[in-house]
Order: C-alpha cells, then sequence, then structure tokens
C-alpha cells in the first residue's frame, strides 16, 4: 500500500462499514481520493475492481500495476454477471473491502455521481453486502467569496449497507443521496451570515460585476451598491426597533440596496407581495410584525389600489439615499480601503447566521392563507451553493432579473446569487413585458433566463429568434412545463427549455434539467453523463436526500414508485412563522415533506405526478384532479397546452366525503354530453364532476401559476357556500 502523505479527510458515516467483507461503490474516486480512502480501510485487505473497457487516469493505471495493489478486472456485460458475482463474492467471503473505480466519464460540473446507471446495475447484483460512499471535494464546488482553504478538502461519506434484496440500484441511489446530504452538510460557509457573505461578495467583486437597470439603462458597480446599502442601513437601524422590515419594490437597483440595507441593519428582509389580495397582504404584515417598509413614491403611484401602509411608516429610498450622499461617498471609500472584516465590523454586521432567521418570505397562497417561511444563513447560503455550482456561470456571463423580490427564485437566484458569484445583473420591474425584456437580452448579451411556461409563452410571440442568440440556459419552474411549449421554444430559439422545480420551502431550487456536457474534443470517447430528461424536473442539485413515502400511510416506497416526495438538505427551511403545528406536520426529523406526489427514474431524473392538494378522496378513492382534467381535454378536443379552459375543484360533500365541481371559461360546453364521451371513453362514474360552473377567466397567480384558492372560492360560492 502507499505510504504517500494525505491531507485528512472529513468522514462520515464510518459507523455504517461492516467488520467482515464488503462492496464499496464509490460516486467517482480519483488518485488522491483513493489513497484517503486506503488510510480509512487500514488494516483490511483491499480489492480493486477495474472496468476492462473503462478509461483511468495515469496515475490509477500506474497504481494498478503496482505488485502489492489487488485488482479484480471485469466486463460489464449480462454475459459476464455470473462469472463477476462468483470472483466478488469469494472476495467479500475472505473478509476483502472490495473498492469500486470507476471510470473517466463526460460530466458537468457538481454531478452526484460519474457512474453510469447500468455500471451500478451490474455492481448491485453481485449478491454480496454493497455500500455508497460519496466523495465530495469541496474546493470545487465552493463560492466565489471562498478561499480553496476556507472551502476545506476532501470528504469522504459513507452510505448504509444493503444487504440480500435490498442491494438493488433504486436503494443504493436513495442512500448515496442521504450520503450526499452529510458530506455537502460539512462545509463551513453554511454557518456564516448572509449578510456578511453578500458583504465579501460586493467588496470582491466591486470593480468587476455590476447591476444594470434595465428601465432607465443606468448602471451601478458592486462597489457603489455596497456604499448605499451600508448608509441606508444606518438609516433603519434608527427607523425601527422589530426585527423584521417590510420591502416593497420591484427588482431594481432600489430593490436591491434596500434588501442588502436590512440585512446590514441586522434586520430580516420581508418582501411583500404587492399583487395579492387586501386580506393576504394584512396578514403578512401582522404575522411578521411589520412597522416599517421600504419602498418607493413612483411604485406607489403604479398601484393605487394597493393597501398602503401610513405614510409615517413607510420608507422612500429614492428621498432618502440623496439626504445621505454625503455618507455614502465616506462608505464608497470605505470600502476601497477596508477589508471586509473591518468592514463588517464598522457596521456591525455578523460574521455568524447558522440556522438564524436571514429573510422571510410568503407562500404565494394558492391553496390558502400565505404562511410566513423562515428562511435562514444556512438555507440561503446553501442553495446558493447548491445550484450555482451546476448552473456554473462565469464574470463573463450576465443574469436576468425579472421575476419579484417575493417570489423564491427571484429573492434567491436572481438577487443573492449574482452578488455573491460576482455575475453581472440586468433588472426590470415585470416580467410581463416580454418585447422589453427579449430586447434586454439582446443588448445586454444576457447568458441566464428564469422563467415560467407562461411567460414562455409570451417569448414564442413577441421575441425574435435572434434576440435570444446569448442565452446559454433557458431555466423554467413554478408550474409544469408543457411539452408544446418546450418543442416551439426549441425551435423557434434553437434553445432547450430546462424544467427545474424548487418550493419556497426549500429556499427555492431543488432540481433542474441541464444540457448535456460537451465532448472535449473529436476523440472524447468517455461515456456522457446525461444532464436532461424532457418530462422530468432534472437531477436533485448538490447536497438534497430524497424519499418516497405512501400518502396516506408514510410507509417507506422505493424511489422508483409514485408517492409523497420528501426532501432533506441544508436549503430545507427552518419552519412557518407562528406555526409550530403546521411545521410539525411538515418537518419531521429534518426531512420536508413537500406535498408533491412523485418518483425518481433510474437515472435519477425527478418527475412530479401532482400535488396532494389536487386530490379528491371521494367514497374512500383517491382521485386526481390532473388526471380528470387530463380525461376531460381529450373528450372535448382540447388543448391541455393552450390557455386553460378547465380546472377540477374538490368540495365537501356530506355523502362521498368530496364532489368534483367542473370550472369551464366554455359557456357551450354540455354536462350531458361530457358525462356520456367520459362514459364511452371507459371513466368511472366517480370521476365525474356533477356540477359545471362556467367562469369568465381562469384565475391566476403572478407568477403565472393556477390559483387554487380561488378556483376553490368560485366553485364554492357555485353552490351558495361562502368563501372562508
Amino acid at each position: 500500500m502507499s505510504t504517500q502523505a494525505n491531507p485528512i479527510p472529513e468522514v462520515s458515516g464510518k459507523e455504517y462499514l461492516p467488520e467482515g467483507g464488503v462492496l464499496l461503490i464509490p460516486n467517482r474516486l480519483s488518485m488522491e481520493d483513493l489513497l484517503l480512502l486506503e488510510a480509512q480501510l487500514k488494516g483490511r485487505d483491499i480489492t480493486y475492481l477495474v472496468g476492462s473497457s473503462f478509461e483511468y487516469s495515469s496515475e490509477i493505471k500506474d497504481f494498478l500495476q503496482k505488485e502489492e495493489v489487488q485488482g479484480l478486472e471485469f466486463i460489464c456485460s449480462e454475459e459476464n454477471q455470473e462469472a463477476f458475482k462468483k470472483a466478488v463474492h469469494d472476495c467479500v467471503t475472505r473478509g476483502d473491502a472490495v473498492v469500486f473505480i470507476p471510470g473517466e466519464v463526460n460530466a458537468r460540473c457538481a454531478q452526484t455521481t460519474c457512474v453510469p446507471t447500468p455500471v451500478v446495475k451490474f455492481l448491485v447484483n453481485a449478491g454480496v453486502p454493497v455500500a455508497p460512499l460519496f466523495v465530495e471535494h469541496l474546493a470545487e464546488t465552493r463560492l466565489a467569496v471562498e478561499t480553496v482553504e476556507e472551502a476545506g478538502g476532501t470528504v469522504l461519506s459513507f452510505g448504509k449497507v444493503l444487504e440480500g434484496g435490498h442491494a438493488n440500484s433504486a436503494n443504493y441511489f436513495e442512500n448515496l443521496l442521504e450520503a450526499s446530504e452529510r458530506a455537502f452538510s460539512q462545509r463551513s460557509i453554511l454557518k456564516a451570515s448572509l449578510a456578511f457573505t453578500l458583504l465579501r461578495g460586493l467588496k470582491q467583486h466591486g470593480t468587476t460585476a455590476r447591476v444594470i437597470d434595465g428601465v432607465d439603462g443606468k448602471e451601478l458597480g458592486f462597489d457603489k451598491v455596497f456604499a448605499a446599502a451600508a448608509a441606508l442601513s444606518k438609516h433603519i437601524r434608527k427607523s425601527t426597533s422589530k426585527k423584521r422590515v417590510g420591502i416593497l419594490l420591484p427588482p431594481g437597483k432600489g430593490g436591491l440596496i434596500a434588501n442588502l440595507a436590512v440585512l446590514f441593519a441586522g434586520k430580516v428582509p420581508v418582501n411583500l407581495n404587492f399583487t395579492a389580495g387586501v386580506e393576504a397582504v394584512n396578514h403578512s404584515i401582522k404575522e411578521a410584525d411589520l412597522d416599517r417598509f421600504l419602498t418607493a413614491q413612483p411604485f406607489i403611484d403604479k398601484l393605487p389600489k394597493f393597501p398602503w401602509p401610513s405614510e409615517e411608516k413607510l420608507i422612500f429610498v429614492e428621498k432618502v439615499l440623496p439626504k445621505i450622499k454625503g455618507r455614502i461617498k465616506l462608505w464608497y471609500i470605505f470600502g476601497k480601503l477596508f477589508s471586509a472584516n473591518r468592514l463588517a465590523k464598522m457596521l456591525g454586521v455578523c460574521k455568524t447566521g447558522d440556522r438564524e432567521e436571514a429573510m422571510l418570505l410568503f407562500t404565494s397562497g394558492s391553496s390558502g392563507s400565505p404562511k410566513g417561511v423562515v428562511l435562514s444563513h444556512r438555507n440561503l447560503l446553501a442553495n446558493i451553493n447548491q445550484f450555482g455550482s451546476r448552473i456554473d456561470l462565469t464574470k463573463e456571463d450576465k443574469v436576468l432579473g425579472c421575476l419579484p423580490l417575493f417570489h423564491s427564485f427571484g429573492a434567491t437566484v436572481t438577487m443573492w446569487y449574482p452578488v455573491i458569484q460576482g455575475v453581472t445583473l440586468v433588472t426590470y420591474p415585470s416580467p410581463l413585458e416580454i418585447a422589453k425584456l427579449a430586447h434586454l437580452i439582446e443588448q445586454y448579451q444576457i447568458s441566464l433566463l428564469l422563467s415560467t411556461p407562461t411567460f414562455l409563452r409570451g417569448y414564442l410571440r413577441k421575441a425574435k429568434p435572434e434576440q435570444l442568440r446569448s442565452t446559454t440556459l433557458v431555466v423554467t419552474g413554478a408550474e409544469k412545463l408543457p411539452s408544446k411549449v418546450a418543442e416551439a421554444f426549441q425551435k423557434r430559439f434553437g434553445k432547450p427549455v430546462l424544467e427545474g422545480y424548487g418550493l419556497t420551502e426549500t429556499s427555492p431550487a431543488t432540481n433542474v434539467n441541464l444540457p448535456n456536457p460537451e465532448p472535449c474534443d473529436s476523440g472524447d470517447c468517455r461515456p456522457v453523463v446525461i444532464n436532461h430528461r424532457p418530462g422530468s424536473v432534472g437531477h436533485l442539485i448538490p447536497g438534497i436526500a430524497v424519499r418516497i413515502t405512501n400518502p396516506d400511510t408514510d410507509e417507506a416506497l422505493p424511489i422508483e414508485s409514485s408517492g409523497m416526495i420528501w426532501l432533506k438538505g441544508a436549503n430545507i427551511f427552518e419552519g412557518y412563522l407562528n406555526q409550530p403545528e403546521k411545521t410539525a406536520e411538515v418537518l419531521i426529523d429534518g426531512w420536508f415533506r413537500t406535498g408533491d406526489l412523485g418518483r425518481m427514474d433510474e437515472d435519477g431524473f425527478l418527475y412530479i405526478e401532482g400535488r396532494l392538494s389536487r386530490f379528491s378522496k371521494i367514497g374512500g378513492e383517491m382521485v386526481p384532479h390532473e388526471k380528470v382534467e387530463e380525461l376531460i381535454n381529450s373528450a372535448m378536443g382540447y388543448d391541455p397546452e393552450d390557455e386553460r379552459k378547465i380546472t377540477i375543484v374538490g368540495v365537501p360533500d356530506e355523502a362521498k366525503g368530496e364532489a368534483l365541481i367542473l370550472l369551464t371559461t366554455e359557456a357551450d360546453l354540455d354536462k350531458s354530453e361530457l358525462r356520456s364521451r367520459l362514459l364511452a371513453k371507459g371513466v368511472p362514474a366517480l370521476w365525474i364532476p356533477k356540477t359545471l360552473t362556467v367562469i369568465d377567466a381562469m384565475p391566476h397567480l403572478a407568477s403565472g401559476k393556477l390559483d387554487i384558492k380561488s378556483c376553490e372560492e368560485a366553485a364554492l360560492a357555485s353552490r351558495g357556500v361562502p368563501a372562508l
């Protein structure tokens, strides 16, 4: 064995390793990783598994040729399965640690595993105890503000051993993800404060990155953004003693400076949903205990019907900043002269935050009253790292920030992420003005476009192909991506639409499809790890584990089965504000019950199959609203990927528990004809709506998502039941 000195790795889950023989299957293994693993297996005999057709580095090839190294070469094919089983079984019976060495592959940054699925299936069929091993190189995916030393070295995270019938590829991948979650949680940055990390970003990228206001074209370097936010923070400290400060601003220079200033003041920013109803807004203000609100007079003028707080509670950013111009200049000079540590001390910014509340967002209220989602410093810094490491933008890239700041993607991905990573941000106050957004994308050569399927339809109508030529990533979420929209976008712009998934409670990103990696050169014959599968929401981003359970009993199911999706990771929220009972319902031992139903395929792509709130229990049977909608669209010849014409809603029913009501914008839809067509297609009578209600337009939220709460209110009103 090698006697070369190596850095000491972080080790997690070593207690899972059995004393006897075991087959270790790592997600990857460089030469340095191999030597670190050897040190952990000291005292055991090691047999290395090597694929005869795999590509290996010259270092690993030289290592395997050493006389004292015991290797076992295999061919990954069905014909060789039995011979492979016997050879591995003999090694494990002797008590060996059998270590598989993955071959080199063509993969994107921060890939969870570099072992192709067919290889995993071949290995786990060996009929011996199998242990996943997740190898994490912390420095490779560190935030831009971290040094290599701060980020840390290698983490070896051992998964639970799988034996007997439990040793299959689905269970292997599930346990590998749990090991990856533990490895990711070792990152030191997760204990930092969001405010200090943002300060470091503004300082480090002060002259290389900027925010560009798409309305007036004015640009501010991050050094000037810091100065304005630092000066404004002092004003905020004097204005209120409350823990949280409300913000009512769209994306733009003002919104960014306001949020930074609140954090620098040692307080929690609460970006309020200015598109919500009066009741929802007042509920959010009361829950958050707000007495001061950062806004601007021009924005107030645009929303005359909004329930604005009294004027003495409002802090007008555009009026305050000119009055403190002298202090802004002073902080600009300080920003050039002093280190981030010194600046933090001068501002009173804490360097550590960990699980303390950093930001409060409210859910959309699409299926009930808005809930306050407490996001900690750990949550937000984790998600910035997770999402950022996968999309892997450079300082030459630019991000379009037009999603509202009360939207979790708008806050994390198009506000905090660019500041910390040093990516120039181009802002515009609305995602609806597609013609203007397309012009900005072309003018500033924007790389990353975050949108929703609803807004993408606008690009299809109003944007020219050449305007989106610079975009390398078009990522969509918030609602299911219709294949028709994806195909039309690809055809018109030559860009794949990359569907992702996330929730406010997950800070928000958890999954994303990405372009497959390009070969390094024409002779690159390494296997490609695919990153894009249409219909799915992509792979889990780093550091997130998944479980699938029976929705009724919470009994664990294989992750390839359909059921309730549970997620675990450093990005999972701390709980609902002032609602311990609701928190306890969805957070159990660090696992978050998403409320979404889905499954994961054998290559790790997650499929969302519906939301539990969109099921009705009728006569003891679970009836899926979205499936019923699909059947009705088919029966009536409606194109489900055009404007929505129908929505199914469940309402209380004394006889059956619940009853289905069909909301439709089609005034000529005949209930009897619909029933006949559905019965002719073999649809169960239980699934056929008993009531049909015509409405003028289907209600949607500002994000484009269906407003389920308003649909339910319309359905109840049709039965003479007042809304709650």
